[in-house]
């Protein structure tokens, strides 16, 4: 039994939906969340910059001891993860491997989509990761840079006429290229889930990149004996620019009020 917290991280408040699945499977863990909201978005940034803010993100989450972190950034996953695991010496897992371990497996027509933000389309970790796991596999990648701002303002809900048409923008082309599978390579994107599901069809499975991780972490805590004694599990948030306002987002992410609030940090410490 290992009673350290799990560290969380993002650039905002969009890794809470990985959050949300780990208290769904993990309820005696105790988690310590950061989300970078000072910075926000990573999507655009360059490879050199997100490496600088991931360092510091990790810094950060150790300075309380933890035993594992879950990057569920899907940008900073894409971008910087092999080196932040060989820096640090305790278990890092990203939103990518998963989500493409889960989306080969269940592909029949060999043929994935992949939405997610510029940069992670950019970095071509997703189509690497699937070609490592069964070749055959085709990738097609869309970036939706909108998708991040129009989540955050609350624009996500069917009806939402602003969500759906840019929904349609990006999301027919891809639906008219005969791909059943989609993975949803940010962790913004499952508040989009009904919304995106619509525009692609029920002939379409979409894959949460933040569940598979949180699964994946699961399987990594119970490999090595790291689980929590059976407790009831707290989730403390941080945030690095106006922890109130991140609060109130972090509600709808999480699904759930807030049984405390949001902290405040100045990551430039780290």
């Amino acid at each position: 039994m290992d009673q350290r917290p799990v560290g969380v991280f993002d650039s905002g408040v969009g890794g809470l939906t990985a959050v949300r699945e780990l208290r769904k499977l993990l309820p005696s863990e105790n988690i310590i969340y950061f989300g970078d909201s000072s910075r926000v978005p990573y999507g655009g940034r360059s490879a050199e910059i997100l490496l600088k803010y991931a360092r510091q993100d990790v810094h950060f989450l150790r300075s309380f001891d933890i035993k594992a972190i879950l990057v569920a950034c899907g940008t900073v996953s894409t971008t910087c993860l092999p080196v932040l695991r060989q820096e640090n010496d305790l278990p890092i897992l990203g939103v990518v491997e998963p989500a493409c371990r889960r989306a080969a497996a269940v592909t029949k027509k060999r043929r994935v989509g992949l939405i997610a933000t510029a940069a992670s389309v950019r970095s071509g970790a997703y189509e690497r990761c699937i070609a490592a796991i069964d070749p055959a596999v085709e990738v097609i990648a869309k970036a939706c840079p909108l998708f991040v701002p129009l989540v955050e303002n609350g624009r996500y809900k069917l009806g939402d006429v602003v969500i759906e048409t840019v929904a349609r923008e990006y999301l027919e082309p891809l639906r008219q290229t005969g791909i059943d599978t989609l993975i949803l390579g940010c962790t913004h994107y499952p508040l989009l889930t009904e919304v995106i599901g619509r525009v692609m069809g029920s002939g379409v499975t979409l894959i949460n990149a933040g569940a598979e991780a949180a699964r994946a972490l699961q399987e990594t805590l119970q490999s090595g004996d790291m689980l929590a004694a059976e407790q009831v599990g707290d989730a403390t948030l941080y945030a690095s620019d106006q922890p109130s306002d991140f609060g109130v987002m972090a509600s709808r992410f999480l699904q759930e009020e807030l049984k405390k609030p949001v902290l405040p940090v100045d990551i430039d410490r780290y």
